[in-house]
């Protein structure tokens, strides 16, 4: 890796203990946000408040185990990247359905189930490509955005229960205002912690409006500072109907870890190319045996912290040893059950404002994913069809209820239902999805500019990423030149371009002297001597824009292929 000059510490880099400190701290705190959704999951459940307390604590325990593992820089699991994990939106939707049908045990039974899933996944995501592309990645971001959001939204205003009091909506709007003001205002921590501190101004706001009970101020006196873990609480069970639920959500979970791990690789590395399959894989094999860590010890499924990786870059501190400390802050805080009892007594209307605050950014980060893309008609129909879908059942919840039982899980869920619609419709529009074009240029009335229009018309037409297509298109341009200046071709010569969604593969053939595209540049003497180290410059810079190259010879005819990973 060549390390930016934007990054103040690499990964393998070891900074000052206080730096290492400070913004372990920065990470926990910005994670510690994602605890709304256990809590969230234990309340709907109807648990009592001292077994949440002791179930927030093994979660942070599990928080902390899990970054360990991720951060491992050797062995067959773990990225070796500064990549902490954190409580997830991706599994509220199934999660839901799971204590609606069985409470607590059978949540983290099919929570042991989905990190197994995810785990099993690692190795095969690279060649699931084609049934799981770029744009559905950003539909699945999308549709937990929008779960998330709702069950904020519902969790403010009451659901269907009751109405919420005017202090109620007071603690909300405080909560989720300050928040906003510190996030687009603020500098520095304030900015960075800014949840975290509209959270606490949502607890002293509750505080003047007497919403805690004097029988959860009593527990909260009454937890000990110190002391372990306590599983006694934790039970499994399996149920066959939600499996499809959680697989879904499992390989949700499992595309986002690898987006987040390519984020960390593209921060760490100045040459970036293409992102690491190895590393990929061994960091989503974490990431599934971290949720099958969670259901084990009595937690909800857990993910990569996109908003920690985001937290590295701003902050140029990229070191596995943040890491460490990260896990070991964590692990100190489960043996704190003051701080599990604080977090179980969270106000109602505290949850829903941090839900609805997530929500945000979950939704435009699905939003960005899928634009990401040039969408065609096969992708606009898949992407709107599967939101469409999945809308449909948080607006009308009724269509679950009037399907079969062993339906009922997939149809209820607006995560799996728009998640399976997408993929169902994805493998239809495939169908003729390879395309091809072909242009003949003479060497005697080159005009690159009808070379780039030709290209970038067919890549709009094809939905081919814009930077995929101005690398093809420089790439293109350089070679045609080369060739017609080094090859001393004869006759027409034929451009071709092919794209297959993941590959596009650019062809140049004529009649004359191949080209070499040598890996190592040719010496400075070589190319100021000879005509020969010139033609192996060009050959050699020619290579370094493609991710493939390769030159093919058949008597006098030649052919040239760039191959660029889309």
């Amino acid at each position: 890796m060549k390390k930016p000059e934007n990054l103040l510490y690499g990964v393998n880099d070891v900074p000052p203990h206080s730096v290492t400190l400070l913004n372990a701290v920065q990470h926990v705190g910005v994670i510690s946000i994602n605890l709304v959704y256990p809590l969230l999951i234990f309340r709907l459940a109807g648990t009592p408040t001292d077994i949440v307390i002791a179930l927030l604590a093994v979660g942070m325990a599990i928080l902390g185990l899990s970054t360990f593992l991720q951060g491992a820089p050797r062995g067959p699991v773990g990225s070796g990247y500064l990549c902490p994990s954190t409580f997830t939106a991706t599994y509220i939707a199934p999660s839901l359905l799971a204590v609606k049908a069985g409470g607590l045990p059978l949540v983290f039974g099919m929570t042991i189930f989905a990190g197994l899933i995810e785990a099993a996944l690692a190795r095969a995501l690279h060649r699931l490509r084609a049934l799981v592309p770029v744009e559905l990645s950003g539909l699945v971001i999308l549709l937990i955005g929008t779960t998330a959001g709702l069950v904020g939204v519902r969790t403010v205003l009451g659901g269907d229960a009751r109405s919420p009091s005017s202090a109620e909506l007071t603690v909300a709007v405080v909560t989720l205002g300050i928040t906003i003001i510190l996030n687009i205002w603020g500098k520095g921590l304030a900015r960075m912690l800014c949840a975290l501190l509209g959270m606490a101004a949502g607890y002293l706001v509750s505080a003047w409006f007497d919403l805690f009970s004097p029988e959860d101020l009593v527990r909260l006196g009454a937890a000990p500072w110190v002391a372990l873990p306590t599983l006694d609480h934790v039970s499994w069970s399996f149920d066959a109907s939600l499996a499809a639920a959680f697989a879904v959500a499992a390989l949700a979970a499992a595309m986002k870890a690898v987006g987040t791990l390519v984020i960390c690789q593209r921060t760490n590395d100045a040459a970036w190319v293409r992102p690491d399959d190895a590393s990929n894989a061994k960091g989503v094999i974490a990431d599934g045996l971290g949720t099958t860590l969670s259901g084990l010890l009595g937690g909800v499924g857990i993910n990569t912290s996109t908003p920690s990786v985001g937290l590295v870059a701003a902050t140029g501190v990229a070191s596995r040893r943040v890491a460490y400390a990260v896990g070991g802050i964590f692990l100190a805080l489960a043996l704190t059950p003051k701080v599990s009892a604080l977090l179980a007594l969270m106000p109602t209307p505290v949850m829903g404002a941090a839900l609805v605050f997530a929500a945000c950014f979950i939704l435009i980060n699905g939003l960005q994913v899928i634009t990401s893309r040039l969408l065609d008609a096969r992708r606009t129909l898949t992407i709107g069809l599967g939101l469409i879908a999945g809308v449909t059942v948080e607006v009308i919840p009724a269509i679950a209820d009037g399907s079969s039982t062993w339906l009922r899980p997939v149809i209820g869920s607006s995560l799996v239902f728009g998640t399976l619609v997408a993929l169902a419709f994805n493998l239809l529009f495939r169908v003729g999805v390879r395309q091809h074009v072909e242009m003949s240029l003479r060497a005697d009335a080159h005009d690159p500019a009808k070379v780039e229009e030709f290209l970038r018309r067919n890549g709009a037409l094809w939905g081919a990423r814009p930077d995929i297509v101005n690398r093809v298109v420089f790439g293109a341009g350089q070679l045609v030149e080369a060739v017609i200046e080094h090859g001393n071709p004869s006759g027409a010569l034929e451009l071709q371009a092919r794209f297959d969604e993941f590959d596009f593969d650019l062809r140049l053939s004529y009649e004359g002297a191949a080209l070499e595209l040598p890996e190592q540049r040719p010496s400075t003497q070589e190319i100021r001597d000879t005509d020969a180290g010139a033609m192996r410059l060009a050959g050699f810079l020619l290579r370094r824009n493609a991710d493939r190259a390769r030159v093919e010879q058949q008597g006098s005819r030649v052919a040239i292929w760039f191959l660029f990973d889309h």
